[in-house]
């Protein structure tokens, strides 16, 4: 066969001399595995006929391999290959084109033919290779057509190959029996050149080039990773061809653009783009071990509830026991005494000091201590000796309000008494600022739970609108580049691809509503022992959980957010994941500031305003903070001024105008207390606080703008992370100085919520997947299943922190039982 092309050649100049008016068929029946060169002009047309037999049981591929030897410049050689069921063509040199217009060209083509199915157990096929080109001068190519023996991919069998932009290659895969979904895998050594991979049905034909690759079936990129999840039921042939196609610029898997100035048809060498390429398929998971992870999810949290079911139950039947210790060693108890145990004088049973699942309430505890005071620390003894409960003066409040509403609050029947004598005393107690009516104070902070309910419903409709939306467009395009999952372990259900991220958010939900299950009992307790002791209400922090709802419903609001942006999760919608965690951060500080300052806290109104005004900067911050100079100094301009203006806000106790004056009373302050008489400020304390949270928050507003990080919405919820640890820090600090103490459950609660916080933020920082990459950059990250080979490192962080999160909460819920029997004179605002 070499001689007659030979023979051809010496004679193909003379025949399109002879012949120059009219067009030459040239027909070969040639061989698998031969190498055939040969030229073509525009009156010389070669045809090479071949035959294979196909088996039904046995797939071989069939490959055409071509190298354009003349001068690439000119009109280039078409090839046509015409098949029983399908037409490949293609042009050498091949041309792809790339970002501006930039045209590259290949004179090494290797394409694999499509295989059409087999009816018959054996058929021999029959296959043209024409060979065809406008140019006048004779252009001289070698091709060959060779078998591919490992054409056809097994099951855990790694597969090793070279692919190149003009030489793509694509292997097939058939479901075996009993296997209905597999995890195409495939691994590189190298970063670049950049790949796609692509799922495609086994049908003709397969699209396998970088200009063509994304029109059917589903695809990404890749570097180095690259992971694609595959069902059964999603191909019809009961099989896949996984096609490998490299691109000719590395841009879209985030690398840099060559450099051509000069000439816009690019030749290159075939070896610049050659990329080594691994290809394991292996058995996804099965629906046992989805059973199983959902079994688990549900399981952890709901041991929870029956943790809170429990523990008062084994508190109740404790005191229980001891109350009837004390009734065995006095004998009888005055009306007094049973007043204080909860039992009514005229014998009616009730536990007057149970708040909760999780209180040690403080009259019962210290009448179990045995001793006469009920509340005793480290730097002084508070003895109902010394101020009987009876004795206390209430102040007169008006038992018939025609209406309770907000605007009332600042109207206060003490009206002779000045707010800003009251507010301005150096050392003040809780007594100084709880004065208003309950009632009053009671609707204020209920409004924070209707206001975000409300906000929830119409902040979380759209979200879902959008992510289905998302999901769908993921399905129809097969793109997978819009969604940044950690694709190793991501496990598809139903039209969801990532089950196992949003099954993860469940404890976020459940546990939210223990808390506010467990925050409804403490209030109907609450309500309870005030009928029977009403001498207490003088005593201990006032009693307000508006806010706590509000916590709980956010906790619940995060789950559902953070699983709807876990649907498809990227840079446009990672603000639905933060949004409720600055509404859980700014509602944490709120409660700790409303607890020694309840009638000075902010009201809802204005609180979520200023969410919503942080939430509105994370919007800006994702859209226009990515190396955005401009935006970074207005930024942190806003947040240093907005940090001083807080700051004036909480030393005076909101007694100072904000008004065109107040440059000019700033700067008669500075001079007479610092300038003139050099005296030390009279908030010690206070001034404390503010200037370490002026020195966080300066430095955290200066490395935002020298190194601006691209993940803005993860540096804002840093401040208000970093402004409620220092706060809670100061918190404990200033209520040990106080003389205060914390008793055994919210140190417990302290102690195991610090330690899952810890472990919480070691799985986050792991880091599987980022949007501050290209898709195929955050791939490298990705990384199997860890836990029951269905739940990763990020799902683990979602279960550790809402533990963490339910776990504050109860922290905060609890911290102060120590004071629930000490007069509210006696306890320090701080």
């Amino acid at each position: 066969m070499p001689s007659l092309c030979l023979l051809l050649l010496l004679l193909g100049p003379l025949s399109a001399s002879v012949g120059s008016s009219e067009k030459i068929i040239q027909q070969i029946n040639a061989e698998f595995n031969e190498p055939y060169t040969y030229f073509v002009n525009s009156n010389l047309q070669c045809i090479y006929a071949f035959n294979h037999t196909m088996l039904r049981n046995k797939t071989e591929g069939v490959r055409v391999s071509v190298n354009m030897l003349s001068d690439p410049k000119g009109p280039p050689l078409l090839f046509v290959v015409r098949q029983k069921e399908a037409v490949l063509s293609f042009q050498v040199p091949l041309t792809l084109r790339g970002l501006y217009q930039r045209n590259y060209q290949y004179k090494d083509v290797g394409r694999t033919l499509c295989q059409p199915q087999t009816r018959a157990e054996s058929e021999t096929q029959s296959f043209y290779v024409d060979v065809s080109t406008l140019s006048e001068k004779n252009a001289t190519y070698r091709l060959s057509v060779t078998h591919l023996g490992s054409f056809v991919l097994g099951t855990e069998e790694r597969f090793s190959f070279n692919a190149t932009p003009s030489q793509p290659q694509y292997f097939k895969y058939m479901f075996p029996e009993g296997l209905d979904s597999v995890v195409v895998k495939v691994s590189s050594p190298t970063a670049f050149p950049c790949s796609v991979i692509s799922i495609q049905d086994i049908k003709c034909p397969v699209y396998d080039l970088d200009n063509n690759v994304a029109f059917i079936g589903m695809y990404q990129t890749m570097t180095k990773k690259g992971a694609i999840t595959v069902q059964r039921k999603d191909f019809s042939s009961g099989g896949f061809y996984v096609v490998v196609v490299v691109k000719t610029e590395d841009e879209a898997c985030g690398g840099g653009l060559p450099y051509y100035p000069l000439n816009p048809d690019i030749p290159l060498d075939q070896g610049s783009r050659q990329k080594t390429l691994d290809i394991l398929v292996s058995p996804a998971i099965s629906k046992n071990t989805y059973v199983g992870g959902i079994i688990f999810s549900f399981g952890v949290f709901l041991s929870f509830y029956l943790l809170a079911l429990l523990i008062p139950c084994w508190e109740k039947w404790r005191k229980r026991k001891k109350k009837a210790g004390l009734l065995n060693s006095t004998g009888s108890l005055d009306d007094e005494t049973a007043s204080l145990l909860g039992k009514s004088p005229i014998g009616q049973k009730y536990d007057g000091c149970g708040y909760g699942s999780l209180a040690e309430n403080s009259l019962a505890a210290s009448l179990e201590d045995g001793t006469d005071s009920l509340v005793s620390s480290g730097e002084a003894t508070y003895s109902y000796t010394e101020r009987s409960l009876e004795n206390l003066v209430a102040r007169p409040r008006r038992e018939s309000l025609s209406s309770v509403e907000e605007d009332d609050y600042d109207t206060l029947t003490d009206i002779e008494s000045d707010k800003n004598v009251i507010r301005t005393k150096k050392f003040l107690c809780v007594a100084d600022l709880a004065r208003k009516d309950k009632r009053v104070m009671r609707k204020k902070y209920q409004i924070y739970f209707w206001n975000i309910s409300t906000i929830a419903v119409f902040y979380a409709l759209p979200v879902i609108q959008l992510v289905i939306t998302y999901q769908t467009v993921v399905n129809i395009t097969g793109n997978q580049d819009i969604c940044y999952y950690n694709f190793l372990c991501a496990h598809p259900l139903g039209s969801l691809s990532a089950f196992n991220n949003i099954l993860s958010n469940l404890g976020y939900v459940l546990l939210g509503l223990l808390f506010l299950i467990i925050v409804l009992q403490r209030e109907l307790n609450h309500t309870r022992s005030h009928m029977y002791t009403k001498q207490l209400e003088e005593c201990g922090i006032p009693k307000h959980f508006g806010l706590y709802y509000a916590m709980g419903t956010a906790l619940m609001m995060e789950g559902l957010l953070s699983a709807c942006y876990h649907v498809c999760p990227n840079y446009t919608n990672f603000q639905f994941d933060t949004s409720f965690m600055y509404m859980i951060a700014g509602l944490c500080m709120l409660k700790l500031y409303q607890k020694r300052h309840p009638d000075i806290n902010a009201s809802a109104y204005s609180a979520y305003a200023c969410l919503a005004i942080v939430i509105f900067f994370s919007v800006l911050g994702v859209v226009f903070g990515k190396g955005n100079t401009i935006f970074w100094i207005i930024f942190s301009v806003i947040h240093i001024l907005f940090t001083l203006l807080l700051s004036t806000q909480l030393y005076y106790m909101g007694r100072w105008r904000l008004d065109s004056g107040i440059l000019r009373r700033i700067l008669q302050v500075i001079y007479t207390d610092c300038v003139r008489q050099c005296s030390p400020p009279m908030y010690v304390d206070r001034m404390v606080l503010l200037v370490m949270g002026n020195i966080v928050n300066w430095s955290l507003a200066a490395y935002g703008l020298i190194f601006r990080p691209n993940d803005f919405a993860s540096y804002l919820l840093a401040i208000g992370i970093c402004n409620l640890l220092l706060y809670f820090a100061f918190y404990i600090i200033m209520k040990l100085r106080s003389g205060e103490r914390i008793l055994p459950v919210p140190l417990l609660c302290i102690a195991c919520t610090s330690v899952v916080w810890g472990f919480a933020l070691f799985f986050f920082f792991q880091g599987l997947s980022t949007w501050q990459k290209t898709p195929a950059e955050s791939r490298e990250h990705n990384r199997d299943c860890i836990l029951l080979g269905f739940f990763d490192d990020h799902d683990i962080w979602h279960f550790l922190s809402s533990i963490a999160m339910f776990g504050s909460f109860l922290v905060l819920l609890c911290l102060d039982d120590d004071l629930d029997c000490v007069q509210r004179d006696k306890i320090y605002v701080f």
